[in-house]
């Protein structure tokens, strides 16, 4: 479950990074939890989720508080729960007493020492084992496709129900509403146990060791060693080897080099200078060459209230201006129905600022002529 905090070396939430950069669960240990406030305002919104659902089926809840509960947090658990009711509708149209589970423990130890997780929702129907995954960060899209974490789950899952029900197929679900992302991958079961013995498996022994060579990639996002890192430093600092030469300078294979590594590039530049500003400030510590100072900043009102007394009282009306609340905070006033009812027809979507992204990225490609068209006019 990606709203709880893992204690175990190889958590299935990091599985993509240990999986990758066997090294990194080990050294990992050396550094302190930095996940902060996303982290509890994801294990707040799971265990809203969690009520929610469990009061939809008739179950026992007591209802969680937590300081991040808001109407957005509502609107969004409220979706969540929809969309598993209708999972489990669907379910029922072709399985009379399909077997439904929320917080499953999933033991897959057999192929990770010490692996256990928890499957936020299952739901196992003739033949199918659905496994679906609450996630409420927004900063990520995550696809379901080759995930190595709802892998996990899905071959705990396996190991619990496989002897009892006649499995053949696992479906595997990724619910993330801030980003309006519903990604599901349907695979046979023994494509499941094939990479668990083959991959998984062997892997996991290199990592709970702390074998293997640092291999630094887009993994290396919530890695807590990510700043100090040397592999990732020297992937970075690579570039420099073009000495910062213009780009009509620079080959094609360099400039797509460049382009393949310059997102992460810029995390990792990002992640140099909060840690050193953090560094500086909280903690005294004097970088060479460089010195802490007071940073640019924007004038804003005082006392809003006061403000508007005063103007009005020197004779000045005009002070306020009016805009309409965002569409997607209208469709959760609405609903989704009502909003499509009544406003659909005066809502457009234009095309976005032609961008250049690797093959890899699922969208399609756009026409070159079009795109010319639009580059030029922005």
């Amino acid at each position: 479950m990606s709203g709880e905090k893992q204690h175990f070396l190889l958590s299935p939430s990091a599985a993509h990074r240990w999986m990758a950069c066997t090294p990194s669960a080990r050294l990992e240990l050396e550094f302190d939890d930095t996940s902060g406030t996303a982290a509890d305002e994801g294990t707040a919104a799971h265990a809203l989720a969690e009520h929610k659902l469990r009061k939809a089926l008739k179950m026992r809840s007591k209802k969680p508080i937590s300081k991040y509960d808001c109407d957005e947090m509502d609107g969004y658990t409220d979706g969540y729960v929809a969309f598993i009711l209708e999972q489990i509708a669907q379910a029922k149209l072709s399985c009379t007493d399909p077997l439904v589970l929320i917080e499953q423990k999933l033991d897959f130890s057999r192929y990770v020492k010490d692996g256990y997780g928890t499957g936020d929702f299952l739901l196992i129907t003739d033949g199918t084992l659905h496994v679906v995954d609450f996630k409420y960060g927004q900063g990520v899209l995550v696809e379901a496709e080759n995930n190595p974490q709802m892998k996990l789950y899905a071959i705990g899952a396996l190991e619990l129900f496989d002897g009892i029900y006649d499995i053949s197929t696992v479906s595997m679900t990724i619910y993330q509403p801030r980003r309006e992302n519903v990604s599901t991958h349907t695979v046979f079961k023994e494509s499941l146990y094939q990479w668990a013995e083959e991959v998984l498996k062997p892997t996991a022994v290199i990592a709970f060791e702390g074998g293997g060579e640092y291999i630094p990639g887009e993994h290396c996002q919530f890695c807590r060693a990510a700043v100090k890192c040397r592999a990732r430093a020297e992937a970075k600092l690579k570039l420099a080897a073009f000495e910062f030469a213009l780009p009509p300078l620079l080959s094609d294979e360099e400039i797509s080099e460049v382009l393949a590594a310059i997102g992460d590039l810029t995390s990792w530049a990002n992640e140099i200078m909060a840690y050193a500003t953090d560094a500086a400030v909280n903690h005294g510590k004097e970088w060479p060459g460089f010195k802490v100072v007071e940073g640019r900043s924007n004038r804003r009102y005082s006392d809003e209230e006061a403000v508007a007394e005063a103007a009005k009282a020197a004779g000045y009306r005009d002070i306020y201006k009016q805009s309409l609340i965002t569409i997607t905070e209208m469709e959760r006033l609405m609903t989704k129905p009502k909003f499509n009812e009544i406003l659909g027809r005066l809502i457009e979507k234009p095309p976005g600022k032609p961008t250049l992204v690797p093959l890899s990225d699922k969208r399609p490609a756009m026409n070159i002529s079009n795109a010319k068209i639009d580059f030029t006019e922005e």
